[in-house]
């Protein structure tokens, strides 16, 4: 299955968005538990969280933490499995627009194919 988002133009519609800055502030990086919420994971996934993903996956890890001992060849393939996603590129992307669309107020229902 392969995953698109119409982030772009839900943003476009939409009246009145914040500013970027106000929104990232001066975060380096966001924590993976914030972007792979509940509501992301219950939508797109077979799991509740992240954590329960990682675990479940034929590897070693058993949090978010542990997700470098998970083999690249792998991951992809579990992913392609247990997910909406053909591989963690397309599930990284979605959970970019996913984070996005939340921190802006904008709908979660964007278009997915």
């Amino acid at each position: 299955m392969s995953f698109e988002s119409d982030l772009e133009a839900t943003a476009e519609a939409a009246d009145d968005l914040p500013d970027a800055e106000d929104i990232v502030q001066d975060r380096d990086e966001i924590p993976i538990r914030e972007l792979f919420d509940s509501a992301f994971m219950t939508s797109y996934t077979d799991f509740d969280s992240f954590d329960e993903m990682v675990e479940a996956s034929p590897s070693d890890a058993t949090t978010a933490d542990d997700l470098s001992l998970v083999p690249d060849g792998t991951w992809d393939e579990f992913v392609a499995e247990t997910t909406a996603f053909d591989d963690e590129k397309e599930m990284v992307f979605a959970v970019r627009d996913h984070w996005v669309a939340e921190q802006l107020g904008l709908d979660e229902s964007l278009s997915s194919q």
